[in-house]
C-alpha cells in the first residue's frame, strides 16, 4: 500500500492534515536528528522536494522577485532602488543587498555576502542553521556575541552548510510542526501574551515561516557586540503587529541602534523582511484563514503520492498552482491581477524612497552649516528628524518585505502614504530651519547617487552550491 503523505498542506475541504498516514502510523526519527538525508530515507519524496531549493528559480515569471538565473547572476536590490545606496550608507546593506536564494543556500550565501554584513556575529545564524537552538542552548549570551565564523565552527563539519532542513520545522516522531526556535520566537510570542500550546495546527503553518521571514533587531552592548536577537512585537497583538509597534520599540530602545547612517550620521535600527507581519495584519487571505503553507507550499504529486511542495518560491514562479486552490480565474489573469498590485506598490515606493534620500541629503546640508557655526531652530530639526525616522523606516517595511506589498495590499498603501507624510513633513521643517538660518537651500536636491553607487563592483555567485546534497539512506 502507498503511503498518503500530506503534510503542510490544506486539503479540499479546508482540513489540514499533518504527519504521514500509513497502515503503520507516521514514520519514527529519532529525537534530536538534524541530518536530512535520515529525514528523507523516511520522507524521500519531500527530500527530493526540498532538494529542489538548490535549483534556480525561473525566469520571467515574476516581475519583481527574479531571484538567480542559470549564469550565477544574483540581482542587487540597489541596482534596481538606486536610492537605497544613499540610504544604507554606513554598513553591509549599502554595500551589497541582493535577493534571496532558495533554502538551501541560508548559510553559504552569508559566507559570500559583503564581510560586513557578518559583524553582528553568531546571531546571524539564527534562522539559517538548524543547530541554532542547540548552540544557544550551549554558549548563552555567547551565541550573540562571538564572531560569525567562531560560532559556525562549532557546527558539526559536515553540515557547516546545511540550511533550514526539516527539524526546524518538524517533530522528528509524528512529523508534526512545531517552534523551534523559542529563543526568538517563542520569547515574542510571549510578549504578545500568546501560548504556544493553543496554537492549531494551520497556525502553526504559519508560525514555523515566522521563525524566520520576519524583522528582528540584534541589540548592541556599549562595545557594539551583540545581546540577542529580538523580534520588536511589544505592544502588538496576535494578528496585529504594526509598523507602529515596531518602530516604538525600535526607536524607545537605544540597544537597538545598530549602526550608524553616513549621510545623516543618526544612528538607527533596520527593518528586515517583514513578511509575517505585513501578512498577519488583517490581510485578505489572512482574513479567509490561510496559512503561508498554503501559498507557498500547494499541494503536488510525486511518484504518485500528494505532499506539500517543499520548493518554496512564489506562487507566480510556481504558475500560481496554490491560487488555483480558490481562485477560478485561469494563471495568466491572476499573474496580471497582482502584477497590477505590485506595479502600484513598486511606483509609490520608488517615489517615496528617493522623497526620504532627500531628506537625508537636506540633514549633511544642516550638519554642514553647523559645522560652520550657523544656528539651527532646535525645535524644528528635532521635529524633522522624527518625521525623518518615522518615514526612514516605513520606507524600510515595505523595500525589505518580499511580496512588493501583494501580502497585503491594503495595509502596504497605508504604510507608504505614512511615508510620504512624514518624508514631507520633514522636508518642510528642515526647509523652515534652514530658510530662517539665512541658508539657501536648493529647490531641487541633488542626491549625488554617482557618488554612493560607484565602487561596489560586480558580485556573481554560482547557482550549485559547493557540497553534495545526497539521496536519502535506503531511497529507492
Amino acid at each position: 500500500m502507498a503511503l498518503f503523505i500530506l503534510v503542510g498542506t490544506r486539503a479540499v475541504g479546508g482540513h489540514a492534515a499533518a504527519g504521514v498516514e500509513s497502515e503503520n502510523g507516521p514514520a519514527k526519527i529519532a529525537e534530536g536528528t538534524i541530518d536530512p538525508e535520515v529525514w528523507g530515507a523516511a520522507y524521500p519524496a519531500q527530500y527530493e522536494s526540498w532538494k529542489s531549493t538548490a535549483e534556480p528559480t525561473p525566469v520571467g515569471k515574476s516581475r519583481y522577485k527574479r531571484g538567480f538565473d542559470t549564469d550565477g547572476i544574483i540581482y542587487n536590490k540597489i541596482d534596481e532602488y538606486p536610492y537605497l545606496a544613499l540610504l544604507l550608507k554606513g554598513w553591509g546593506y549599502g554595500v551589497e543587498f541582493t535577493e534571496p536564494r532558495g533554502h538551501v543556500y541560508m548559510v553559504r550565501d552569508q559566507l559570500e555576502v559583503e564581510p560586513a554584513r557578518l559583524k553582528a556575529g553568531g546571531s546571524c545564524l539564527s534562522c539559517k542553521t538548524p543547530y541554532a537552538p542547540a548552540l544557544y542552548g550551549k554558549m548563552g549570551s555567547d551565541y550573540f556575541s562571538k564572531p560569525f565564523e567562531e560560532v559556525r565552527s562549532k557546527i558539526p563539519a559536515k553540515d557547516q552548510l546545511l540550511g533550514v532542513a526539516c527539524a526546524d520545522c518538524h517533530q522528528s516522531g509524528d512529523l508534526s510542526l512545531k517552534i523551534s526556535r523559542g529563543f526568538t520566537l517563542g520569547k515574542a510570542l510571549q510578549a504578545l501574551g500568546k501560548d504556544q500550546a493553543a496554537f492549531s495546527e494551520q497556525d502553526k503553518r504559519s508560525l514555523v515561516c515566522a521563525q524566520c521571514h520576519v524583522t528582528y533587531s540584534i541589540p548592541k552592548d556599549q562595545a557594539m557586540k551583540s545581546t540577542d536577537v529580538v523580534f520588536p512585537w511589544s505592544g502588538g497583538k496576535w494578528g496585529d503587529v504594526s509598523i507602529e509597534n515596531i518602530i516604538e520599540n525600535i526607536r524607545s530602545n537605544p540597544a537597538y541602534g545598530e549602526w550608524t547612517q553616513s549621510v545623516t550620521g543618526f544612528k538607527l535600527g533596520f527593518v528586515r523582511h517583514p513578511e509575517f507581519e505585513l501578512f498577519s495584519r488583517n490581510s485578505p487571505h489572512w482574513q479567509q484563514g490561510l496559512s503561508c503553507a498554503d501559498c507557498h507550499m500547494p499541494a503536488s504529486e510525486s511518484n504518485g503520492e500528494t505532499i506539500s511542495d517543499h520548493r518554496i518560491m512564489s506562487p507566480l514562479k510556481n504558475d500560481l498552482k496554490a491560487c488555483a486552490q480558490c481562485h477560478e480565474e485561469d494563471a495568466e489573469t491572476l499573474r496580471e491581477k497582482v502584477f497590477a498590485i505590485q506595479d502600484e506598490v513598486a511606483s509609490l515606493l520608488i517615489r517615496n524612497g528617493y522623497a526620504t534620500a532627500r531628506v537625508a541629503k537636506l540633514f549633511e546640508l544642516t550638519h554642514g552649516a553647523q559645522a560652520e557655526g550657523i544656528i539651527i531652530d532646535n525645535a524644528l530639526y528635532d521635529q524633522a528628524k522624527d518625521a525623518y525616522e518615522e518615514a526612514f523606516y516605513r520606507i524600510m517595511f515595505i523595500q525589505n518585505e518580499n511580496s512588493t506589498g501583494f501580502h497585503n495590499p491594503p495595509e502596504t498603501l497605508r504604510v507608504l502614504g505614512d511615508a510620504k507624510r512624514y518624508a514631507a513633513q520633514a522636508d518642510s521643517f528642515l526647509r523652515q530651519a534652514l530658510a530662517a538660518a539665512k541658508v539657501e537651500v536648493p529647490e531641487t536636491v541633488d542626491l549625488e547617487l554617482e557618488k554612493y553607487l560607484n565602487n561596489r563592483g560586480e558580485k556573481k555567485l554560482q547557482f550549485a552550491p559547493e557540497m553534495e546534497i545526497k539521496a536519502p539512506k535506503g531511497s529507492r
